[in-house]
Protein backbone atom coordinates (compact mmCIF):
# COMPACT_ATOMS: atom_id res chain seq x y z
CA UNK A 1 0.00 0.00 0.00
CA UNK A 2 1.01 3.35 -0.87
CA UNK A 3 2.55 5.62 2.35
CA UNK A 4 -0.06 8.56 2.86
CA UNK A 5 0.65 11.78 4.36
CA UNK A 6 -1.26 14.62 4.97
CA UNK A 7 0.19 18.44 5.36
CA UNK A 8 -2.14 21.18 5.93
CA UNK A 9 -1.86 24.58 6.30
CA UNK A 10 -4.45 26.60 8.43
CA UNK A 11 -5.19 29.37 11.08
CA UNK A 12 -9.06 29.08 12.25
CA UNK A 13 -8.99 25.14 11.71
CA UNK A 14 -11.96 24.80 9.31
CA UNK A 15 -9.42 22.44 6.96
CA UNK A 16 -8.92 20.24 9.84
CA UNK A 17 -12.36 18.49 9.58
CA UNK A 18 -11.41 17.38 5.98
CA UNK A 19 -8.10 16.35 7.61
CA UNK A 20 -10.37 14.04 10.25
CA UNK A 21 -12.41 12.32 7.03
CA UNK A 22 -9.37 11.98 5.54
CA UNK A 23 -7.88 9.80 8.69
CA UNK A 24 -11.04 7.78 8.89
CA UNK A 25 -11.42 7.42 5.19
CA UNK A 26 -7.39 6.21 5.06
CA UNK A 27 -6.84 5.48 8.51
CA UNK A 28 -3.91 7.67 8.64
CA UNK A 29 -2.36 7.55 11.57
CA UNK A 30 -1.07 10.87 13.56
CA UNK A 31 2.55 10.72 12.64
CA UNK A 32 1.91 11.35 8.93
CA UNK A 33 -0.20 13.97 9.65
CA UNK A 34 1.88 17.89 9.15
CA UNK A 35 0.67 21.18 10.43
CA UNK A 36 2.37 23.18 8.19
CA UNK A 37 3.15 25.88 10.56
CA UNK A 38 3.94 23.78 13.34
CA UNK A 39 5.74 20.43 12.11
CA UNK A 40 6.72 21.09 8.56
CA UNK A 41 10.68 21.20 8.20
CA UNK A 42 12.00 20.81 5.03
CA UNK A 43 10.72 19.36 1.82
CA UNK A 44 12.11 15.98 2.62
CA UNK A 45 8.86 15.36 4.59
CA UNK A 46 6.72 15.87 1.79
CA UNK A 47 9.11 13.45 -0.26
CA UNK A 48 8.93 10.88 2.05
CA UNK A 49 5.12 10.28 1.02
CA UNK A 50 3.60 8.44 -2.42
CA UNK A 51 0.50 9.97 -2.03
CA UNK A 52 0.25 13.58 -0.53
CA UNK A 53 -3.06 15.40 1.17
CA UNK A 54 -2.19 19.35 0.32
CA UNK A 55 -4.38 21.51 2.54
CA UNK A 56 -4.72 24.79 2.54
CA UNK A 57 -7.16 27.97 3.95
CA UNK A 58 -6.94 30.20 0.93
CA UNK A 59 -5.92 34.46 1.61
CA UNK A 60 -6.04 37.66 0.84
CA UNK A 61 -6.08 37.91 -3.40
CA UNK A 62 -6.09 33.80 -3.17
CA UNK A 63 -2.79 32.81 -1.42
CA UNK A 64 -1.72 29.87 0.46
CA UNK A 65 -1.67 29.89 4.54
CA UNK A 66 1.56 31.81 5.43
CA UNK A 67 3.18 28.41 6.43
CA UNK A 68 3.09 27.01 2.74
CA UNK A 69 5.77 30.23 1.17
CA UNK A 70 8.46 28.36 2.01
CA UNK A 71 7.99 25.03 0.62
CA UNK A 72 6.27 26.59 -2.55
CA UNK A 73 9.32 28.90 -3.21
CA UNK A 74 11.58 25.37 -3.06
CA UNK A 75 9.28 23.71 -5.22
CA UNK A 76 8.79 26.79 -7.91
CA UNK A 77 12.01 27.16 -8.32
CA UNK A 78 12.33 23.71 -10.14
CA UNK A 79 14.91 21.77 -7.30
CA UNK A 80 12.45 19.54 -6.54
CA UNK A 81 10.99 16.26 -8.21
CA UNK A 82 7.62 14.99 -7.87
CA UNK A 83 7.64 12.43 -10.73
CA UNK A 84 5.59 9.56 -9.56
CA UNK A 85 4.15 11.21 -6.43
CA UNK A 86 0.12 11.15 -6.14
CA UNK A 87 -0.97 14.73 -4.56
CA UNK A 88 -4.76 16.05 -4.10
CA UNK A 89 -5.47 18.85 -2.56
CA UNK A 90 -8.05 20.18 -0.04
CA UNK A 91 -8.89 23.90 2.07
CA UNK A 92 -11.23 26.27 3.19
CA UNK A 93 -12.51 29.60 2.07
CA UNK A 94 -15.45 32.15 2.04
CA UNK A 95 -17.75 31.88 -0.92
CA UNK A 96 -19.42 35.24 -0.52
CA UNK A 97 -16.55 37.60 0.66
CA UNK A 98 -14.39 36.22 -1.17
CA UNK A 99 -16.18 34.97 -4.30
CA UNK A 100 -13.20 36.10 -6.44
CA UNK A 101 -10.65 33.87 -5.33
CA UNK A 102 -12.59 31.34 -3.30
CA UNK A 103 -10.44 28.56 -2.24
CA UNK A 104 -8.09 30.12 -5.09
CA UNK A 105 -4.86 28.79 -2.75
CA UNK A 106 -6.08 24.57 -3.79
CA UNK A 107 -5.05 25.70 -7.59
CA UNK A 108 -2.17 27.03 -6.53
CA UNK A 109 -0.98 23.99 -4.54
CA UNK A 110 -2.09 22.59 -8.20
CA UNK A 111 -0.48 24.53 -9.96
CA UNK A 112 2.89 24.28 -8.30
CA UNK A 113 2.77 20.42 -7.57
CA UNK A 114 1.83 19.17 -10.91
CA UNK A 115 4.44 21.38 -12.50
CA UNK A 116 7.17 19.73 -10.65
CA UNK A 117 5.51 16.31 -12.09
CA UNK A 118 2.60 15.13 -9.19
CA UNK A 119 -0.05 13.43 -10.57
CA UNK A 120 -3.22 14.85 -9.61
CA UNK A 121 -6.30 13.12 -7.91
CA UNK A 122 -9.29 13.99 -6.39
CA UNK A 123 -11.18 16.21 -9.00
CA UNK A 124 -14.85 17.04 -8.48
CA UNK A 125 -17.72 18.81 -10.14
CA UNK A 126 -17.65 22.44 -10.43
CA UNK A 127 -21.20 22.60 -10.23
CA UNK A 128 -21.10 21.74 -6.21
CA UNK A 129 -19.95 25.50 -5.73
CA UNK A 130 -21.41 29.28 -6.53
CA UNK A 131 -18.40 31.38 -6.99
CA UNK A 132 -17.04 34.56 -9.21
CA UNK A 133 -13.79 32.95 -9.56
CA UNK A 134 -11.16 30.68 -8.35
CA UNK A 135 -7.66 28.74 -9.49
CA UNK A 136 -9.48 25.39 -8.01
CA UNK A 137 -11.17 25.51 -11.21
CA UNK A 138 -9.44 23.20 -13.54
CA UNK A 139 -10.38 21.70 -17.01
CA UNK A 140 -13.96 22.90 -15.52
CA UNK A 141 -13.90 20.85 -12.26
CA UNK A 142 -12.34 21.84 -8.76
CA UNK A 143 -9.25 20.68 -8.42
CA UNK A 144 -9.84 19.52 -5.23
CA UNK A 145 -12.23 19.64 -1.76
CA UNK A 146 -13.04 23.59 -0.89
CA UNK A 147 -15.34 24.34 1.98
CA UNK A 148 -16.80 27.14 3.32
CA UNK A 149 -18.08 26.86 7.21
CA UNK A 150 -19.07 30.36 7.10
CA UNK A 151 -21.61 30.32 4.61
CA UNK A 152 -22.09 26.99 3.67
CA UNK A 153 -21.79 24.61 5.95
CA UNK A 154 -24.71 22.59 5.25
CA UNK A 155 -22.80 21.87 1.38
CA UNK A 156 -19.37 20.30 3.83
CA UNK A 157 -20.60 16.56 3.83
CA UNK A 158 -21.66 16.88 0.04
CA UNK A 159 -18.32 17.98 -0.66
CA UNK A 160 -16.67 15.87 0.93
CA UNK A 161 -18.14 12.67 0.51
CA UNK A 162 -17.79 13.80 -3.34
CA UNK A 163 -13.70 14.22 -2.91
CA UNK A 164 -13.41 10.88 -0.99
CA UNK A 165 -15.32 9.03 -3.32
CA UNK A 166 -13.22 10.41 -6.24
CA UNK A 167 -9.71 9.89 -4.22
CA UNK A 168 -10.78 6.18 -3.66
CA UNK A 169 -11.24 5.79 -6.87
CA UNK A 170 -8.57 7.32 -8.41
CA UNK A 171 -5.91 5.39 -5.54
CA UNK A 172 -8.05 2.04 -5.98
Amino acid sequence: MSKMGVFVGTAGGTSMKIVEALVKAFNIDEEDIFNMEDDFDEIDDLLAYDVLFLGSSTWGQGDTHFSWVDALLDIDTGDVDFAGKTVAFFGAGDSHKHSENFCSALGKLYQSFTSAGARAIGFIPKQLYQYDFSLAEVEEQWCGCGIDEINEAEKTSERIGAWLSSLKQALS
